[in-house]
């Protein structure tokens, strides 16, 4: 069995599960805008992570990183920023998405383009 290189990966899956569920978890489903936000992003973050989960790739973070800005501004954007739980629920899942995505980005040496190697000038 091939080991998992970023275990961030896996996390951001079960965020993305988190996602499609929280509208009912946490009663915010009959807000359809919001729902449909949660449940969207929380369907293509969960194939995005799963996918770097099994064949890593440097696009797939940052797909990633481009979620959750967009789950970030979402409830401006889409207009439920006046339901506070949904609004705290896609503000809170989106800062753990963009930090697991960006610590992917700046530890894993494949992807930082051997920058670290370079002498400073």
């Amino acid at each position: 069995m091939k080991q998992v290189k970023h275990w961030q990966d896996p996390v951001n899956a079960v965020a993305g599960a988190w996602l499609i569920v929280s509208p009912w978890v946490l009663g915010f489903s009959d807000l359809t805008p919001a729902m449909w936000t949660m449940v969207a992003t929380g369907i293509v973050l969960g194939a995005v992570a799963l996918g770097a989960t099994f064949v890593p790739r440097q696009w797939e973070e940052w797909t990633e990183v481009a979620l959750a800005a967009w789950l970030a501004i979402s409830p401006w954007v889409v207009g439920f920023r006046g339901v506070e739980t949904a609004m705290v629920n896609a503000v809170l899942v989106a800062a753990v998405i963009l930090v697991l995505a960006l610590w992917v980005l700046v530890t894993d040496k494949d992807y930082l383009g051997n920058i670290s190697d370079r002498p400073a000038h």
